[in-house]
This record gives C-alpha cells, structure tokens and sequence, in this order.
C-alpha cells in the first residue's frame, strides 16, 4: 500500500501514562524504522512528548480515544504543527491475542501512515467550552428527575397520593403543600395552599393528603427539596452562562428552533455538539450517520439482515429524542404525519429515529442554506400521492358497507 505519511507517530494512552511510536519509511527499504518511548500523563511529561515528535520530524500523530484520557495529549499537542488525528476505537482494534501497549501504538502509527484511519471531530476551544455546560445542564436535569423520583416513593412509602391529584410533584402547589407537611401543619390547612387550577380538587387534595407521614418522612423530603432547589440553582445559572457564550452562535440559533420540535435548550445542545459548521460534514447523511440516526447496513450476498443505527454522541441523540416526541405530537407539522405513517406500520420506536433522522436533516440544510425552515405541512404525503390518498379512502369506506360516490367541489390537489 502506498505510504502517505512517512514519518508517523502512534500513540497508546492510559491513565497514568502513554506509549509513543514513531514510525519512519525510508525510499528503498521495505521495513519501516520504530522508535517507542514511553512518557507520563501529566502536563510537563505530555510537554516533553511534544518536544520529541517535533524532534522527530512527525507530521501526523493518531491517538485512540480511550476514556477522558486523551483530552490532555490531544490539547497540548493539537498546535504542535502536524496532524492530529483522534481515532474511533471501534475503527482501529488490532489483532486479539497478541495485544500490549506498545503493539497498540505502533498499530496505530501504520493505520495512520497509509491513510487507514479517520479522525473523529473535535470542535475549536470555544465549541468545547459551550459543550462542556450543556453536558453539565443535561446531567443537572438527570439528576433532578432522579430526586423527584425519590421523592415520589418516599410519599408512597408515607402513603401521600398528591402524585396522583397534581400533574407534577414538583409545582408550584405541590411544593407549598410538601413543605406544609414536613413542617407539621394540619391537612385541612395544607389544602388551602393549593392555588390556580388545582384549588377545584381540594375535596381529593384532602384525601391524598391524608396518611402516615412521620417526622422521619418529614427529613427526607426536606432534603429532597433542598436537592432539587440546589440543581434549578445550578441550571438557571449555567442557562445564564451558556446564553453569553452563544452570543456568536445566535443567528444558527434563531434558524434551529424554526424546525418543529426544536426548543432552545435542545438547539443550544445541537450547536455545542456539531459546533455548528456544517462544512465539517460533506452532506446531510454524513451528520444523521454521525450522530447515530442513519439506518445501518448488514447485507450478505443477496439478502438484507436486520442492521441496528450505529453508536453516535448520546447528548445529541437524546436531544434529537426530545426534539422527535414533541414534533410526532405537533400535528400541523410533516414530522407528525411521517411519524404516524411509520409507526402504523414498523412500530413507534422505529419511526421515532426516522423522525430523528428528519430532524437532523433538516438542521444541516438550514444551517448550511443559512434560511429558516420551510415545513412540508401535515398533508405532504397526500399531496403528494392524490390518487392513491383518494383510492384508500375509497377502499375503506366500502370496506365499511358504504356506497361511494364522488363529486368534484375543487380542483384537485397538485403532485
């Protein structure tokens, strides 16, 4: 195979430290001369590794992504002057049995010197930083589910129904009420501090209200309220936070949330995930097969096995999740009725990906056109196919036992 680069560094990283290959080709010689080092994780050792590839003449360095690791090589080394290239795992495993630290870096110094591995995307700095608070903000809202969780089975083990009356635990009503029992006031009053719709159930407020709640009970939800305040807390703050920091990014901003389903809070995760530049991917199935909502590929011959949609980034995806359930609900929009038209046949979790798959596609032509996005409208499939639309509805309803007979009262949609 031909050698693309001539002098290539592969690097095995580990917590503690990293092995070093440089693989040199010279004209005329069919082995390739391997130098190894090995250099600690900390910043001066990562330093002094930079100093010796630039030694070295390397013009291409490939590391493996292996955990958090890499974040320290790849930043102190990614304006060092040669390609630095940050490999799927997935895409570079060697041979089993006979796998070291040093066979894996020197395996990844020939991957890269043929031109055998791709790099994964790594965004510029500020890219990162605005990633970093909206991975934070998202593992916030985790976080805070799972303590409202824990606060519902603490009401059920003191035998307090309010999930049962109110919508959300957590509200408003809710919150006032919670606090009235871990402070030891009366039912009948706690009843009374229910406010805004929720004042027209006070009769069933009583009776859900009404059990064996202890001052045990009693510290255990004061703490799980205190928790829960702590992380709204924290994500007004870091809400605050990342607003400044998209300031550059306002106009991709304004052009994502004019697609259904795509509220702020999951563009601000679009925009930290892709960076936003669309020239990082040659055309929208590039960034649906990135993100992990493309369909997959297992053929054999002439038959087509059942293909899962690949790993992709799990903030994207489940953003993308989150943009997919509220657009299949909104029912004015062209995602409601594919997602209705997919999941009557394929099931609702098939046709959330492609739903999924829509979404992102229509964030790269709206970012990469630099227009808003134009909807297809709820009736595109009939639009689309008027015969057939009409044929089916024929069938159906002489299916039923009636009689069809039509009249034209407009003209005919066009194809």
């Amino acid at each position: 195979m031909d050698v693309v680069h001539t002098r290539c560094a592969g690097i095995d990283i580990s917590k503690t430290d990293a092995k070093a290959a440089v693989r040199v080709h010279k004209e005329g010689k069919t082995k390739a001369d391997i130098r190894v080092e090995t250099f600690g994780s900390s910043t001066p050792q990562v330093l002094k590794l930079r100093d010796w590839l630039v030694e070295c003449q390397v013009t291409c360095v490939v590391m493996e992504a292996t955990g958090d690791y890499w974040r320290t090589f790849y930043y102190l080394l990614e304006d060092a002057g040669f390609e630095l290239l940050l490999a799927n795992p997935r895409a570079v495993r060697g041979l089993p049995g006979r796998k070291t630290d040093v066979s894996d870096a020197q395996w990844l110094a020939e991957l890269g010197a043929l031109g055998l591995v791709a790099g994964s995307l790594v965004p510029p700095p500020p890219i990162r930083d605005l990633r970093g608070l909206t991975r934070l903000r998202t593992q916030l809202g985790r976080d805070r589910a799972v303590d409202a969780q824990r606060l519902e089975k603490v009401l059920e083990d003191a035998g307090i129904k309010l999930s049962g009356v109110a919508s959300h635990i957590t509200g408003v009503s809710s919150r006032r009420m919670l606090q009235g029992l871990a402070d030891g006031v009366p039912v009948a009053d706690i009843v009374e501090m229910a406010c805004g719709a929720l004042r027209r159930k006070r009769s069933e407020l009583a009776d859900a209200l009404t059990g064996r709640f202890t001052p045990h009970h009693g510290f255990m939800v004061k703490m799980l309220l205190g928790r829960i305040d702590a992380c709204d807390h924290d994500i007004a703050e870091l809400t605050g936070r990342i607003c400044e920091l998209m300031e550059p990014y306002r106009r991709a901003h304004e052009l994502l949330v004019t697609i259904p389903g795509i509220s702020d809070r999951v563009a601000d995760v679009i925009i930290a995930e892709t960076g936003a530049d669309m020239t990082m991917f040659p055309d929208a199935k590039h960034l649906a097969s990135w993100a992990g909502v493309a369909p997959g590929a297992n053929q054999s011959g002439p038959r087509a096995k059942p293909a899962h949609v690949r790993p992709g980034d799990p903030y994207l995806k489940g953003a993308l999740g989150i943009a997919a359930l509220s657009a299949a609900r909104n029912k004015t929009s062209y995602f409601a009725a594919q997602y209705r038209r997919i999941a009557s046949r394929r099931g609702p979790m098939k046709a959330l990906v492609a739903v999924e798959n829509s979404i992102i596609t229509a964030c790269w032509y709206v970012l990469t056109r630099d227009a808003p996005h134009v909807d297809l409208g709820p009736d595109y499939f009939t639009r689309r196919r008027p015969e057939t639309a009409k044929t089916r509805a024929i069938n159906q309803l002489q299916s039923l036992g009636y009689q069809v007979t039509l009249t034209t009262t407009q003209e005919p949609m066009a194809g």
